[in-house]
């Protein structure tokens, strides 16, 4: 089921309803890039260090399966270095080059182990990225800023995933030729939010692309509206993993924002909570936090000035000043991000008069991607046509 370019009546309905790879070879590829890392004063984009991936994180059927490392900005705009895998397809590319999907990933931990081309590879990601290699698209794969390479990832910093997003293509197109400068942006939770900021930014931050669009689902939206409500009162939700994607949030906050004094606000739990989290991958957080409510972790009320608009800043989906369309996708019983959230998102994006288009699925959070799969392959390729090769 689905609603197109959503109006009011769709608000309402959804909150009803919510109740293996030859060698990199081809010397399109740089291979001489040097291995040390560049001055911080090199622009985002770009790459320090580039070489084959290992066997376990190649795709299916890809000709070139590359390992980068490149620059990017992470809180308060400062240079941060990111990890990403680039994936080619065989054959010879279509006129203008192989157009670019960017896959900005769902949560997997902080620790620098939980970073995709670091970790076991998860098989549905496989298929899901194997499906838009074999649609004729070039596939780039963002770790991060933080997350296998220095500093902390910036949890739910959509402003510093959008910038890891967008220079994994500038970084991408840097060391294989064959790559073209159209391109959109794919994301599940996590990654769908860093999609919808991506979406936003994308344009203004990088003129030099040809960025189409954004497929955005699961999206975490909304969470800073309820930031009033959060304190030692905070009342358990019917949600999965809630208190441990809080413990990720302010692990990141106390990181990178320490005049707001995040501990301040913790309970002696919480803190042991989020310094443990930091060396932990989601399966083993949520194995040994995934009962922790959000209440349990705090002291005191987090309704304060500075933290509210610390949460507004990194977090609020923005909801209007994009430029190309959206597609977005909702699990109707979702349990990690309820379709309720969702559903202002929409209202807010509607009244803003955003080109979206909203799918709803009778499925939980993750099954959405698979789900979408039907209505998302046609709306990348009319915004990314392949050309005839």
């Amino acid at each position: 089921m689905g609603w197109i370019r959503t109006s009011a009546a769709t608000v309402v309905a959804i909150v009803v309803t919510a109740a293996s790879a030859t060698a990199y070879t081809a010397y399109t590829v740089f291979a001489a890039l040097p291995a040390a890392a560049a001055a911080p004063e090199d622009p985002p984009g770009t790459v320090v260090a580039v070489g084959p991936l290992d066997s376990q994180h190649r795709l299916p059927g890809a000709a070139r399966n590359l390992l980068v490392t490149y620059w990017s900005e992470g809180p308060h705009d400062l240079p941060m270095l990111s990890t990403g895998a680039v994936y080619v397809p065989p054959g010879t590319p279509p006129a203008g080059g192989w157009p670019v999907v960017s896959w900005a990933h769902g949560t997997t931990g902080l620790a620098d182990g939980c970073a995709p081309t670091v970790e076991k590879p998860v098989p549905n990601a496989v298929a899901y990225l194997t499906h838009w290699l074999g649609q004729g698209y070039a596939v780039v794969a963002t770790d991060y800023v933080g997350l296998g390479t220095p500093g902390l990832l910036p949890y739910l910093d959509g402003r510093s995933a959008a910038h890891s997003v967008i220079d994994m293509v500038r970084a991408a197109r840097s060391v294989d030729r064959d790559l073209a400068a159209r391109w959109i942006v794919v994301g599940q939770s996590e990654g769908g939010q860093a999609a919808m900021f991506t979406a936003r930014l994308a344009t203004g931050y990088a003129p030099e692309l040809d960025y189409r669009g954004a497929v955005a689902t699961g999206v975490p939206s909304n969470i800073e509206t309820l930031l009033p409500l959060g304190g030692p009162q905070f009342p358990p939700l019917p949600l999965v993993g809630t208190g441990v994607f809080m413990a990720y949030l302010l692990a990141g906050m106390q990181a990178y924002y320490p005049d707001l004094d995040v501990g301040s606000y913790l309970s002696p739990f919480g803190q042991t909570v989020v310094n443990e989290v930091q060396g932990l991958c989601y399966p083993q957080a949520a194995a040994r936090f995934g009962h922790v409510s959000i209440g349990q972790l705090l002291s005191r009320s987090v309704d304060t000035p500075g933290l509210r608009a610390l949460a507004a800043r990194l977090l609020a989906i923005p909801t209007s000043g994009y430029d190309r369309p959206i597609f977005l996708g909702q699990g109707l019983i979702d349990t990690m991000v309820p379709a309720v959230l969702t559903a202002k998102l929409v209202a807010d994006l509607a009244a803003n008069r955003v080109d979206f288009t909203l799918h709803a699925y009778p499925t939980g959070h993750v099954q959405t991607v698979a789900a979408a799969l039907p209505d998302t392959t046609p709306f990348v390729a009319r915004l990314l046509p392949v050309s005839p090769r």
